[in-house]
């Protein structure tokens, strides 16, 4: 995965490389030197951390827990990223998270860096008190790199605004005296955290889809009736899922796949049937729609499974069938939200998957070889970068919301996260649909040249 991400950012360089308008005065000797600079600073992480966090557990053993903090680059601002608990944690994997979270903010043009931490653990084999105990060592153990100005951690997978909470409150304890709000975001409003950021990135994702199949190719109908641009198979494949109903499967229904299914579900613009839903367990699907907030509400009340089976379906009185956990990706439907975990559509099963859009609301879902498998079919796959930066970009409200004392309404926050999200993808959509390259090339490539642009004017290549 890391060695995917390593790949497109060269390739991004590579064309930059190639364009005489980008830098113009770098020429000859002088731009080679630059762009292997830039390589050199953008496939490696500015500093690693690790440690094992020393836990007392319930039963009094000592337990070590393996914890990473990654920070990959902070030239658009502090380090800005998530801690994952997961027992799949590993020093390669939160790398890789650490580099999208850098392209990603600079993609948005949110002004912080990239960072990312880990905590090897399944956290449903912790006892609260023992998760808050892993919190509290967590900070302990990597509060020289951590602060409002330095790198801001916020929730991922495993985590959520309980553990922000716990974070934050073990940095004030060893930051007397010193700003603190903003040291952690995801944080629950009573902790200062900003209404609105548990949905933000399942709104985010849904909002990606919704935007490039209505608002944009709704305003969109001259440019498209050039002929230049109508044997683009990307173009083709938009303007065949525009005006008619659409079937979704999304795979994942925690916290992003969730919001993410039910703003579909609410869609008033797009006829939107989801007739498919998946968790760790199984895939619920029902041809004729799955009821989305019944669905929400059984998971709230039961640790966020869904119905294990016909019988709980029938006391809830949710109509589906029970699936193979694998089977959503394989469905015939119009549109595959991937919310759940990284590689899932790989070489060996993308000739399986028949949805014709893609979008990635979890990180790196799709692999590079299964990317370009979909890519010759002319699947669109809304990248991870552009679709599930809602968290970030709520995070970045609630860094300022905490510095300046003065809080957002929930309206106020999804007017700007859909502001930030329709800029960025006006920027993307008439290079991509009147070109030849995939949306994620193009996205890669404006965040390359962001950074590329900073590095440079910040004198650090040379």
């Amino acid at each position: 995965m890391a060695n995917e991400t390593g790949l497109i950012v060269q390739q991004s360089l590579d064309a930059l490389l190639q364009d005489t308008e980008f830098l113009p005065h770098l020429k000859g000797l002088d731009r080679e030197q630059a762009f292997r600079s830039l390589g050199a600073i953008l496939s490696t992480p500015n500093h690693v951390h690790k440690s094992y966090l020393r836990i007392v557990m319930d039963s009094g053993n000592v337990e070590r827990v393996p914890a990473f903090r990654i920070q990959h680059n902070d030239t658009l601002g502090p380090y800005k990223g998530g801690i994952r608990f997961h027992e799949s944690v590993n020093e390669d994997e939160v790398t890789n998270l650490a580099t999208l979270m850098t392209l990603k903010n600079a993609l948005h043009e949110v002004p912080f860096g990239g960072a990312k931490g880990g905590i090897i653990i399944n956290p449903r084999d912790y006892s609260v008190r023992e998760l808050y105990m892993i919190c509290k060592k967590y900070v302990q153990y990597f509060s020289d790199v951590l602060g409002p100005d330095k790198d801001i951690p916020a929730p991922d997978m495993g985590s959520g605004e309980r553990e922000m909470d716990w974070m934050m409150s073990e940095f004030k304890n060893i930051h007397p005296g010193e700003p603190y709000r903003g040291s952690f975001t995801g944080k629950s409003v009573v902790s200062g955290g900003s209404l609105g950021r548990r949905e933000a990135t399942g709104k985010g994702v849904y909002f990606t889809l919704r935007h490039l199949l209505h608002d944009f190719m709704k305003n969109q109908s001259r440019w498209f009736s050039d002929k230049k641009t109508q044997d683009n198979p990307f173009l083709k494949t938009a303007m065949a899922h525009t005006d008619r109903p659409l079937k979704l499967a999304v795979q994942g229904f925690g916290n992003v796949g969730s919001v993410a299914a039910l703003e579909a579900y609410q869609c008033k613009v797009l006829q939107n049937k989801i007739v498919a839903v998946s968790d760790r367990n199984h895939t619920l699907y029902n041809e004729d729609g799955l009821d989305i907030p019944a669905l929400v509400d059984y998971t709230a009340e039961h640790g966020g499974d869904l119905p294990l089976s016909t019988e709980q379906l029938d006391a809830a009185g949710i109509k589906a069938t029970l699936k193979d956990r694998e089977a959503v990706l394989t469905l015939d439907v119009d549109v595959l939200i991937l919310a759940a975990l990284e590689d899932q559509i790989h070489a060996s099963n993308a000739g399986e998957v028949r949805a014709r859009i893609i979008v990635e609301g979890a990180n790196a879902p799709v692999t590079g070889d299964a990317d370009r498998i979909l890519g010759d079919r002319g699947v669109i796959i809304i990248p991870d970068i552009l679709a599930n930066a809602g968290g970030v970009i709520v995070s970045y409200f609630e860094w300022l919301q905490g510095r300046e004392t003065q809080f957002y309404t929930e309206e106020e926050v999804f007017k700007l996260l859909m502001g930030k999200m329709e800029q960025t993808m006006e920027s993307l959509l008439p290079a991509f649909f009147g070109g030849r390259h995939s949306l994620r090339s193009h996205c890669y490539n404006h965040a390359v040249l962001k950074l590329s642009a900073a590095l440079y004017r910040q004198g650090k290549l040379y």
